[in-house]
């Protein structure tokens, strides 16, 4: 009886061995990344509303993304070919038919030259929809223009009116 005792534990024994052996496994997996090329932007032309005239009623000089003006309230666009106006234009490049977003400014203060009076630019428009995601490049680039509009105050002073500070236009991959 007691030779028995002895074998049945010792089966039991083995059995606890064989069952932890079986209740666990391994497997090994690879990892690797891939790096594309930086996403990348430069602007090519910079925006120019051209000559202004103004009255003395306040208005907007809006300047489509693709460089046509409209005018509207007591401004006036002369017909002298000084000052041409002009949509900003940029360049996009980066990995072949990659997607990505434009985020456009809010707003851009232009400063008389030699100070004290500005003009605000701002509901900056895109020539490629930035409503639906943006744009796709074609053999790793694309180009766009981006529009504005610009609000003149009643009887706003004669001078060139530039920006102190650049406006930024942001591109992302999607």
């Amino acid at each position: 009886m007691n030779h028995i005792k002895k074998v049945l534990g010792l089966v039991l024994v083995i059995g606890a061995f064989i069952t932890n052996a079986n209740a666990q496994a391994t497997a090994s997996s690879t990892a690797s990344a891939t790096i594309v090329a930086p996403i990348t932007i430069t602007n090519t032309v910079p925006m120019v509303f051209g000559n202004l005239a103004v009255t003395s009623t306040s208005g907007t000089v809006i300047l489509s993304a693709a460089g046509g003006r409209t005018a509207t309230g007591g401004v006036t666009l002369p017909a002298t070919s000084s000052g041409s106006p002009t949509a900003a234009a940029f360049t996009v490049g980066g990995e072949g038919a990659y997607t990505y977003t434009i985020t456009l400014p809010s707003s851009v203060t232009l400063t008389k030259s030699g100070g004290g009076a500005t003009m605000t630019v701002d509901q900056f428009t895109c020539s490629i929809s930035t409503a639906v995601g943006g744009g796709q490049l074609t053999s790793g680039a694309q180009n766009f223009t981006v529009g504005a509009t610009i609000g003149v105050a009643s009887g706003q002073a004669a001078g060139a009116y530039t920006s102190l500070t650049p406006f930024n236009v942001t591109v992302n991959y999607n």
